[in-house]
């Protein structure tokens, strides 16, 4: 083999740090791009928050005014109102044990005076955990500290539902005493047990989903109707109430028709898992990325940025920039102001592209907006990216994580995306148009006769839809809807 040395021309796709962050702003979602905005903001002095913006006709006023529209304004309210005035003869000598709100007391604003509403976004309420409401209620319980030990121990180990899965001598195994006559017994347990499946919620410390339902039903009154019945299926036959022949449960039970429903319908009032009634779960609201309305008979698009902070340069940092100055503060000031003007391009063109992204799927699923997800109609992120002559994988990004909001509701946008099935005629059919027909469907059947799927196949293939039973079970098991024997009603 013969070493030699040869030119050679070829082009290659570098992933700068630029482009990098380019693409990662733009799969950012609204609340996450404002966090990264504030954490450049804080990191980069050649950034600072733009202030001057004029502020739009439609968007509320800042409540807080400036110093001299309340300056103007006390002056207006103490003409029209002698007794709202400023008090400017302060004494030089104020004594010591004086108070400052008797010498110089500021006018008080219009709706702290008149008593406005108050926002219940900024109140925010302490919720206590499930076992401190069961804690403050063994607080409130007479027990001896040998019973109060064991039931503190019960209370630990109570998981979210309200049940206790443990033994309970494992739970007490930590609970020693010198004594041998004073080791605690089965029966001691079993008592403290039952004095806490009296707290609240009803059913809570029980030990099977049979002793949570008998634990409610015996806190029933003595006089509710059907309440030994419901007593006799809960203790026995637990695992058939969910049967649907009711000649059979009857029959195996020894109740009547009557009796029987009237008890599975006492039963099926009953709380499962009493726990997670006070469990306290975090709930995340959603922020729409970009809003549609119908104006003038035409559906706008316009991105949601009224909770973004405004950035732009520091005209003071970048006026100290020296081309001929290669020293390490004019170096440091000259990679700041690149990266901060890379970073608002950025921002830029996420906007941009998430723009043109939500207007073209605006544009294709107009019958959506006008008649909802009936009205559905087949798309893929082809059908945009080659619309707007970008790759697919862009357009993954943008619709990943951000939400359009609709008079429909708020989905997101990949939701607007769905495969097809064909139709009678030739054309498509959007797997969302089927799934809302489906749920049509069921909706208006009667609970007596409940709709199977080898007849919503052909309901579906009556109004042009070819598809076939397996595919009409996939989709109703997609919405959570049993099937026809589960829907069926006694």
């Amino acid at each position: 083999m013969r070493q030699g040395l040869q030119l050679k021309i070829s082009q290659q796709l570098t992933m700068t740090p630029q482009l990098q962050q380019a693409i990662r702003l733009l799969q950012l979602s609204t609340l996450d791009l404002r966090q990264e905005m504030i954490e450049q903001l804080y990191s980069n002095p050649l950034l600072e928050m733009d202030e001057d913006i004029p502020e739009s006709p439609g968007q509320d006023a800042d409540p807080t005014t400036s110093e001299s529209n309340q300056v103007a304004e006390a002056e207006r309210n103490s003409e029209q109102n002698p007794e709202y005035e400023w008090n400017d003869e302060i004494p030089k000598d104020v004594p010591v044990d004086a108070n400052w709100d008797d010498v110089y007391s500021p006018p008080t604003t219009a709706a702290s005076s008149s008593g406005g509403e108050v926002n219940l976004e900024q109140v925010f309420q302490v919720t206590e955990s499930f076992q401190g409401h069961l804690e403050w209620q063994l607080n409130l319980t007479p027990f001896s500290d040998r019973d109060r030990e064991i039931a503190s121990a019960f209370i630990d180990s109570i998981d979210s539902s309200g049940f206790i899965a443990a033994e309970l001598s494992d739970i007490t195994a930590h609970i020693h005493y010198d004594d041998i006559e004073d080791q605690l017994h089965e029966d001691e347990l079993v008592a403290v047990l039952h004095r806490l499946q009296q707290f609240d919620p009803p059913g809570v410390f029980a030990r099977s989903i049979s002793e949570c339902l008998t634990i409610q039903l015996n806190q029933l009154s003595p006089e509710t109707q059907y309440l030994q019945s419901a007593k006799h299926l809960v203790d026995g036959f637990l695992q058939d109430i969910a049967s649907v022949d009711s000649a059979r449960l009857a029959k195996k039970t020894g109740l009547e028709i009557n009796e029987l429903q009237g008890a599975l319908q006492l039963v099926r009032g009953l709380n499962p898992r009493p726990g997670e009634s006070l469990s306290s779960n975090d709930v995340e609201y959603i922020v729409p990325d970009a809003y549609v309305e119908k104006i003038k008979g035409r559906w706008r698009v316009k991105l949601n940025d009224s909770n973004m902070p405004r950035l732009r340069i520091n005209d003071s940092y970048s006026s100290l920039i020296k081309r001929s100055d290669s020293s390490d503060q004019n170096q440091f000031l000259k990679d700041n102001l690149a990266e901060a003007r890379w970073f608002l391009r950025s921002i830029e063109s996420r906007n941009e592209t998430l723009m043109r992204v939500a207007m073209t799927i605006v544009e294709l699923q107009r019958g959506f907006l006008d008649h909802g997800p009936v009205a559905m109609k087949p798309m893929v992120l082809s059908d945009i990216a080659s619309k707007l002559e970008l790759h697919e994988s862009t357009i993954s990004r943008v619709t990943t994580s951000k939400y359009l909001a609709t008079p429909q509701g708020i989905f997101e946008l990949k939701y607007f995306f769905s495969s097809h099935v064909s139709t009678a005629g030739g054309g498509e059919c959007s797997s969302t148009a089927v799934c809302a027909i489906l749920k049509e469907l069921i909706g208006a059947e009667q609970p007596e006769k409940p709709l199977s799927d080898s007849k919503l196949t052909s309901m579906l293939e009556q109004q042009g839809i070819q598809v076939a039973r397996r595919t009409v079970a996939k989709y109703r098991e997609s919405l959570g809807i049993p099937s026809s024997s589960q829907r069926k009603r006694f």
